[in-house]
């Protein structure tokens, strides 16, 4: 008998919160996608595509890259099979597998912004984004969000954040390090310098693997 993943009423539950933290690290994190109300497999999220959660005994939002994604039985004894059914087929004539499986990602963790402190006058200071692992990953049963296209684009301002990525031992940095450039060329709306400065960036980083350079750069089409 499956043992539903506890979640909110999906009627106070934002649309961008998609999963929740069951395996944590200090480099990456594992989450499972919150099942949807209706007859369907919960929305993978796209390799390269970016989430947050938050490490609350510091309050700090971290960020990180879908590197790795999976849907397989909730029961690890005994795995799917094929039916030969569409996805309508499934729903009319077998509505229990969508109960028996299960949607999970890795995150690679790229940073995070530290809460906003009040001066003295009352007046917020801007929240800083730091590229480089948090102090703390976050905690386990915490809920996973889509970043918003002004988080993305406010974090990607700098570029440090791609050495962090380079260095991740398990996953292929070199796609994710192209499929993260492609989404944010795309959501700053074909912006030629970002991308030049994008492609500096690499150069640096890889300069004495040129291979590798032109591997990652021949994956950066638009």
């Amino acid at each position: 008998m499956r043992l539903p993943l506890p979640q909110f009423a999906a009627q106070n539950r934002p649309s961008s919160h998609i999963a929740e933290v069951i395996e944590t690290a200090t480099t990456e994190f594992l989450a499972q996608c919150l099942e949807p109300e209706n007859l369907s497999f919960p929305v993978m999220p796209p390799f390269g595509s970016w989430v947050k959660s938050i490490d609350e005994e510091s309050g700090n939002q971290i960020y990180a890259v879908v590197y790795h994604a999976t849907t397989s039985p909730i029961d690890s004894v005994h795995r799917a099979r094929a039916l030969g059914l569409s996805l309508q087929d499934l729903r009319e004539q077998q509505p229990q597998i969508f109960a028996m499986l299960k949607t999970e990602f890795r995150a690679a963790i790229v940073g995070f912004q530290a809460p906003v402190a009040a001066r003295n006058g009352g007046a917020a200071e801007t929240a800083r984004v730091y590229q480089h692992l948090p102090p703390r990953p976050p905690q386990i049963h915490q809920a996973v969000h889509v970043c918003e296209v002004a988080e993305i684009l406010h974090f990607s301002e700098t570029l440090d954040f791609l050495r962090t990525l380079l260095q991740m031992p398990s996953a292929p940095v070199d796609a994710l390090a192209a499929a993260t450039i492609r989404e944010i060329y795309q959501l700053r709306q074909a912006d030629r310098a970002w991308l030049v400065q994008a492609g500096r960036s690499l150069s640096l980083l890889l300069k004495d693997d040129y291979d590798r350079l032109r591997i990652i750069l021949s994956q950066i089409h638009i």
